[in-house]
């Protein structure tokens, strides 16, 4: 159904503290008085708590995403907690009905016994991102710490629990594409299992339970993602989204494997956005004569570094909880930074020949 409006109290059914979710929804109630919402509106100035709205599109129609990564935290789940509820404050302040979640890897740091039948689907999916609010799919891709035998393969339960066709958790296979919409769709999607056998950067913990795809695994995506880009692109946006980053001014840094494999692909084919995860923060990198906006949403609720990220490579890079709003019309995207406190702390515009504008 269609998402809480104004002044409507949004349904939270996320288990979190009731106090904590009224101080909020207090919050974003005074930002809108101050600082208006609403779409087709002029930017207004980034103050606390007040919204940047979407430049207009010359028809109107666009398609709204939103996107978390890093977000399954186990034990204390106080700042995934956090997260949601800033996203369901968000959806229901801002009017939207959200067409798709995106979650970027690292969706369950926690054991899963039972697999499918686990009890984690529901508290850490389910009921943290209820339907009331999110009633679209939730297309999800495999981060490093989903490749753990916890204590069967928790990558067999994602795709099994995808194959149920009871939820909208979305995960036909490691890597898929789709399109948003599915009538006349903006954008087209590229989902990928970033996780290689091979990135000395980025190993998985010293677990004997983690392991990563075979090399035959790795090199299989590849060709079919060369082929995937070399079909005629029929939408105005085409996205490629995974968990690790190419390139980051992160924790974690650059993925060499990436900017070796994945990199000149991007560049080739003229990708729009490459949205990953892995860095507990929010970033967004542009690189002159690249293509390709690289942007980081890994601030779902897992533990953060100590300190901020200096944006060497910028325009953008905090170590912070947060999510990302995406909104594709036909001539415009529009991407926004959102900390847990419901604050805008970055955006800006992308079209489909390339031009960035900065809008904070």
């Amino acid at each position: 159904m269609d998402a809480p409006l104004g002044g409507e109290e949004p349904m939270i059914s996320s288990p979190v503290n009731r106090r904590i979710f009224l101080q909020r929804a207090f919050a974003f109630s005074a930002a809108a008085s101050l600082g208006g919402c609403g779409r087709g509106a002029s930017v207004v100035a980034l103050t606390q708590n007040a919204p940047i709205a979407p430049a207009t599109t010359q028809s109107g129609r666009t398609t709204e995403i939103l996107m978390v990564g890093d977000w399954g935290w186990s034990g204390n789940d106080s700042g995934q907690s956090a997260v949601a509820i800033a996203m369901q404050l968000y959806v229901a302040r801002q009017g939207l009905t959200v067409d798709a979640l995106l979650f970027l890897g690292d969706n369950l740091y926690d054991d899963l016994p039972g697999g499918v039948t686990s009890s984690l689907w529901q508290t850490k999916f389910e009921q943290m991102y209820p339907q009331s609010v999110f009633n679209c799919p939730a297309y999800a891709v495999l981060g490093n710490h989903d490749y753990q035998n916890a204590p069967q393969s928790k990558v067999e339960a994602e795709l099994a629990y995808a194959a149920t066709g009871t939820s909208r958790w979305t995960m036909p296979s490691p890597s898929y594409t789709f399109k948003l919409p599915t009538q006349n769709p903006l954008v087209t999607f590229l989902a990928l299992d970033s996780n290689t056998p091979d990135e000395p950067a980025n190993p998985p913990p010293p677990n004997s339970s983690f392991f990563t795809p075979t090399e035959e695994q790795a090199s299989a995506q590849l060709q079919w993602l060369s082929q995937q880009l070399q079909q005629p692109l029929t939408t105005p946006f085409l996205v490629v989204m995974a968990h690790h980053p190419v390139y980051s001014d992160g924790t974690f840094g650059d993925n060499g494997s990436l900017v070796k494999n994945l990199d000149p692909m991007l560049r080739q084919h003229g990708v729009h956005l490459y949205l990953a995860g892995h860095n507990h923060d929010l970033e967004h990198l542009e690189f002159a004569g690249h293509p390709t906006s690289f942007v980081g949403s890994g601030g779902g609720g897992a533990w953060l570094t100590a300190g901020d990220s200096a944006p060497a490579r910028g325009p953008y890079c905090k170590e912070s909880h947060g999510f990302t709003h995406l909104t594709i019309g036909p001539d415009l995207m529009t991407l926004k930074h959102i900390d847990e406190a419901g604050t805008v702390v970055h955006a800006f515009t992308k079209t489909p020949s390339g031009t960035v504008t900065i809008l904070s």
